[in-house]
């Protein structure tokens, strides 16, 4: 690895050097969240606890840029950070289930 003296740097320099490395704490971090979203399938039954409240159960429906849509059993749709995801393997409520979605398309 390379050491730098940013002592020795000029302000514009310091300036891009910043820049760069700001863009590759956001590709690391797009990666982490990549990889945690592909842990999870498309149809996967999902719970996660936002802030102040009690722990919400759905459906995994969609994959976003940095997100998922996560739809609950009473309809609600969620657009939830991967790391916050955790997979529930038996369903609390029978009566939501897939057959129940419909999936719309993009225009």
């Amino acid at each position: 690895m390379t050491k730098i003296n940013i002592e020795e740097l000029t302000e514009a320099e310091l300036i891009d050097l910043n820049h760069r490395i700001v863009e590759r704490l956001r590709f690391l971090n797009q990666m982490r969240a990549h990889e945690r979203m592909l842990e999870f399938k498309i149809g996967d039954r999902v719970t996660f606890q936002p802030e102040g409240r009690p722990p919400v159960t759905g459906m995994l429906v969609r994959y976003n840029k940095k997100t998922v849509t996560v739809i609950t059993e009473f309809g609600q749709h969620w657009n939830v950070p991967p790391s916050l995801l955790r997979r529930q393997e038996s369903p609390g409520n029978a009566d939501f289930v897939m057959a129940n979605l419909i999936p719309f398309k993009k225009k």
